[in-house]
């Protein structure tokens, strides 16, 4: 294979399985990292292609890829195991459906993963639970850290962000699903918490803002424009370079609202 590779991921089984009965057709070099068993409710093999191969694959039409991000060997290894024996019908399985470096650091990768459950009536138990987190009951979100990884909870969906590699998207999925069962499973013992706590700093905001300067916005800087945003002195809007239609910079328009959604401030 060529030097730069790529690597992606499934929204479904049937598209993987597409994927690979189209690689042995066309018959070119490719590689697949395949989740062991401890992983088997978070993950679905990642593919890993030449830039030619991809193109192919894209034109055919008939797949359908999570994204694509530049594929970079991981330190760390796969569990070994058996399949996970904890579940909860809140959160049966998870599937990531959107793939994209991320904005942050274009090293690392952002995803989003659909869960197949719904977590709204656990969210107070998760906020509970998780004391360092931002909770927000009119949009049922619950944004935290672990470690550098940016995770966001949804009803019916997973954001992550600063992921390592795939590898270590799949085990933090992971880590996010038991923590969901256990809490589920044990939230009779639990004491549910409304409480809205600190958001994350409005450097986070920064991060996701074109970093040009323009003064569009009004201000005289992109990180006085993220201060006033975090403190809910403007509108997101207001950065015309991101939400304009015609702007230079509409790819970070998802990722900023992401992270201000979770912030309770759209």
């Amino acid at each position: 294979m060529n030097d730069h590779l790529f690597l992606t991921t499934f929204p479904s089984r049937g598209n993987y399985e597409r994927a690979f009965q189209k690689l042995k057709e066309i018959n070119v070099p490719y590689d697949f990292i395949h989740p062991t068993p401890p992983l088997k409710y978070v993950a679905l093999p990642a593919l890993i292609v030449s830039r030619d191969t991809r193109a192919v694959l894209e034109e055919d039409g008939g797949i359908i890829f999570s994204g694509w991000v530049d594929y970079c060997p991981s330190s760390r290894p796969l569990p070994e195991g058996e399949e996970p024996k904890e579940t909860a019908p809140c959160l049966e399985r998870v599937v990531i459906t959107v793939l994209n470096p991320c904005v942050a650091d274009y090293r690392k990768i952002r995803l989003i993963a659909q869960i197949d459950g719904d977590l709204t009536s656990l969210m107070p138990y998760l906020n509970a639970v998780l004391p360092q987190a931002s909770y927000n009951s009119k949009s049922q979100t619950l944004t935290f850290m672990e470690g550098y990884r940016m995770i966001a909870l949804y009803p019916e969906r997973i954001t992550l962000a600063k992921a390592d590699d795939i590898i270590d998207a799949w085990l933090t999925l992971e880590r996010i699903r038991l923590l969901v069962v256990r809490t589920c499973l044990g939230r009779e013992k639990i004491v549910p918490s409304f409480e809205r706590r600190e958001r994350p700093p409005a450097v986070e905001i920064y991060k996701r803002l074109p970093k040009t300067n323009c003064g569009l916005c009004g201000e005289f800087t992109c990180l006085a424009f993220a201060l006033k945003v975090w403190l809910g002195e403007v509108s997101l809007a207001r950065c015309r370079p991101i939400f304009d239609d015609e702007g230079t910079y509409t790819h970070l328009r998802e990722p900023l609202k992401e992270i201000c959604s979770g912030m309770g401030l759209i």
